[in-house]
């Protein structure tokens, strides 16, 4: 199956501080593919990198096989959604009209019409004519997230997308990333929360210090050595009734 995003030899330098640091990987169709780390291990670097918002100093970065770097707007928003960290909304426009911001490209009642699929599907249903300013941070981000869905993109990409959320509304977004990739989206989030990344991903990259230094399912990529090596703790993935945990403790 080809790749929806590729990273060949990725390099990045911010502020003369080695970010990125010769990454490689690939994302297809049907996968979800957890980016984890530590704070400052590289990983909305290496994101913005992928979707060719950020310049390389060395490498390539590929979207459905064209060069990153090369693509017009229109064309990276044909291929990829973007939620980025940054949450903020400047407007105070009701939920449904930011929702259809992800679907601008279609006719206006189209847009609206996927734009209440995608807040019915984020549990915002009753609330598609609030004001976002007027909405909790968590209800905020579900609406964000919602306009990452409304773009039906073939690859989505959402960095951080369960912060701020209560532990309901963290598993709702990571069961609906699951069904969009299920319908043959290629799904890439960044994450903090080690067990919510090992129950809902097919395969992890996991970064240190801008280095990739594991890739591939759950259990190969948070085995005890990458658990203490890239996030200083001691222990290891269990399996419970309710799905993969990361059993650990700081290491002293």
């Amino acid at each position: 199956m080809s790749a929806v995003l590729e990273l060949a030899n990725a390099t990045v330098r911010l502020g003369g501080r080695l970010a990125l640091d010769d990454v490689s990987l690939s994302v297809s169709a049907g996968e979800v593919v957890g980016v984890l780390g530590a704070n400052g291990a590289g990983k909305t670097t290496l994101v913005r990198a992928a979707l060719g918002l950020q310049r390389l100093a060395s490498g390539a970065a590929r979207l459905g096989g064209r060069a990153a770097s090369m693509l017009s707007e229109r064309e990276r928003a044909a291929i990829a959604g973007y939620l980025p960290q940054e949450r903020r909304v400047a407007w105070n426009l009701p939920a449904w009209r930011v929702a259809a911001l992800g679907a601008a490209t279609r006719p206006p009642a189209q847009a609206h019409g996927v734009a209440l699929q995608a807040l019915s599907e984020m549990g915002m249903g009753e609330l598609v004519e609030r004001g976002v300013l007027e909405m909790s941070g968590g209800e905020r981000g579900r609406v964000l997230i919602a306009r990452l869905m409304a773009t039906q993109a073939p690859l989505l990409i959402a960095d951080e997308p369960a912060a701020g959320l209560d532990p309901d509304a963290q598993l709702l977004v990571l069961e609906r990333l699951r069904e969009r990739a299920a319908r043959g989206a290629a799904v890439v989030a960044t994450l903090h929360d080690l067990t919510l990344a090992a129950r809902a991903c097919d395969r992890l990259a996991v970064l240190s210090h801008g280095r990739l230094v594991a890739f591939g399912p759950p259990r190969e990529a948070l085995s005890r050595t990458v658990l203490a090596s890239a996030f200083a703790l001691a222990g290891e993935l269990v399996e419970t009734p309710a799905g993969l945990v990361v059993a650990a403790r700081r290491m002293a």
